[in-house]
């Protein structure tokens, strides 16, 4: 039996397009998992364009802000309609341009109690949500139409793949808005959890959104973005792929993410209250730390699976003489050194005291085993790097893995040193903006970097000898 993945090959061609209407009918789940994954795609697009317009208050108004998120989702349009996925039954551009409109506006429903107020009547927000979809479909139709006389894409496409790697990218963006949360010491901005001063987290205004309340809380909005896109990814999951390993790794994934929220909650009370009354609260450094690891371990998780159901790991060729038990030793060895790593930098971030005057008390230890820590995990990515780079010319996906291990790392390795400087010379209790930029990409090319490894290890396990031991069942 064919598996849901690999279906058969059909023509792409533009006249089987202008059939689309009478095959549409008859498109298979995989069709609209494609369309899902991009309708999601182009939430996190608005979103992230949106966090950008938010953080520059008085450059950009409300026209802009507006302009530029619906930019970013007519963009996924065009895209969408250029798609021609190999195997899967056509469907007019615009037909899918319009599913994507109608997904991200769906998932866009969760900022527009945000944008109309807790206080407001069912009429307004009736007249937002139907303004929101209305809007949403006619950029869909309009990008997918204009992305259907473009030259086509045409690729095998996985759709359980492309879900996990815009899910990814969701939790990527989540960790950049979290790495700012502490580059900006906001992570108390708001007291309480998981309201948001008292109000549902969903329907805190953003008019009240000013300073350090915004970084907390659009990091919190991410937060629940990313609990729906795993949902949503949990149930594709379970309907697209019959591997029992994939299926268990979606249902750990979800469990993953609902303790990470949780998490990030207690870190900010400390237990289990809706007070806002600082007596009743009791903020844990501690679960701040183990929430900034974790939720860089459930970025590398999405990877993964991004990898393991993509069509590319279906279609590799297993060579066992590709790999030995050396290269399965160190990239193995390589993820878990990254999290040792993260865990020292997370300590050193959170750890870090005011003491009067504004002088900062550094946790000396913690930095101290990060630098020689740093040092012997990036002399094991660059062997890791070089030997998947230079050691697997019959295999792109690892010669590219490598490559990306050599130029993030020595990446990380600048942003490290410009962001000891960076701490080091900060003149008062004011945090530069260029110390800001540095030490959140610092800690974003950390998790990349994790990302990296646990691709490098899936992909060399995968060609295996023989394949046994690295192939997941079809």
């Amino acid at each position: 039996m064919t598996s849901t993945l690999v279906p058969p090959a059909i023509s792409s061609s533009r006249a089987t397009d202008a059939a689309a209407p009478e095959a549409d009918a008859a498109v298979p789940q995989g069709s609209f998992a494609v369309d899902l994954a991009l309708g999601f795609a182009g939430t996190v697009a608005m979103w992230a364009v949106g966090y950008l317009c938010m953080t520059a208050p008085g450059l950009v108004v409300g026209e802009i802000l507006f302009a530029a998120t619906i930019a970013a989702l007519g963009g996924v349009c065009v895209v969408a309609g250029r798609l021609r996925p190999a195997g899967l039954a056509p469907i007019a551009p615009w037909r899918r341009g319009l599913r994507v409109g109608l997904v991200s506006a769906t998932v866009n429903l969760l900022i527009v109690g945000s944008l109309i107020g807790s206080g407001s009547d069912l009429a307004t927000a009736a007249a937002w949500i139907g303004g929101l979809y209305a809007v949403s479909v006619v950029v869909g139709v309009a990008g997918g139409a204009i992305g259907g006389r473009l030259a086509a894409i045409r690729t095998e496409t996985a759709p359980l793949g492309l879900f996990a790697l815009v899910a990814a990218t969701a939790v990527s963006l989540l960790l950049i808005t979290g790495g700012l949360v502490t580059g900006l010491e906001a992570g108390l901005a708001v007291p309480d959890w998981p309201n948001s001063f008292g109000h549902n987290m969903l329907l805190y205004p953003l008019s009240e959104m000013t300073g350090g309340i915004y970084y907390e809380h659009a990091h919190r909005l991410y937060g629940m973005l990313v609990g729906v896109t795993t949902i949503t990814f949990l149930v594709l999951a379970w309907r697209l792929d019959r591997r029992v390993a994939v299926r268990a790794a979606a249902v750990v994934l979800l469990v993953m993410v609902c303790v990470q929220g949780l998490l990030g909650g207690l870190r900010v009370t400390g237990n289990l209250t809706l007070s806002q009354d600082a007596a009743d609260l009791a903020p844990n450094l501690t679960l701040a730390i183990v929430h900034g690891v974790f939720g860089q371990v459930i970025f590398a998780t999405f990877c993964g699976l991004a990898a393991v159901t993509s069509m590319s790991w279906r279609n590799a060729e297993v060579r066992g003489a590709g790999t030995g038990d050396t290269d399965r030793m160190l990239s193995a060895l390589l993820p878990i050194g990254f999290v040792m790593q993260t865990i020292f930098g997370a300590c050193y971030r959170h750890l870090q005291v005011h003491g009067e005057g504004g002088l900062v008390e550094h946790p000396v230890w913690a930095l101290h085993v990060h630098i020689t820590l740093g040092v012997l995990v990036a002399a094991l990515a660059v062997a890791v790097g070089l030997r998947t780079w230079g050691g697997h010319g019959e295999e792109p996906a690892l010669r590219r893995l490598g490559l990306a291990m050599l130029a993030a790392i020595s990446l990380q390795l600048l942003l490290g040193l410009a962001a000891l400087v960076a701490v080091f010379v900060r003149p008062g209790v004011e945090i530069p903006t260029w110390e800001l930029l540095v030490t959140s990409s610092h800690q974003a090319t950390g998790a990349l970097l994790l990302g990296l490894g646990v691709l490098i290890a899936l992909w060399t396990r995968r060609l295996a000898a023989g394949g046994a031991a690295g192939a997941l069942p079809a």
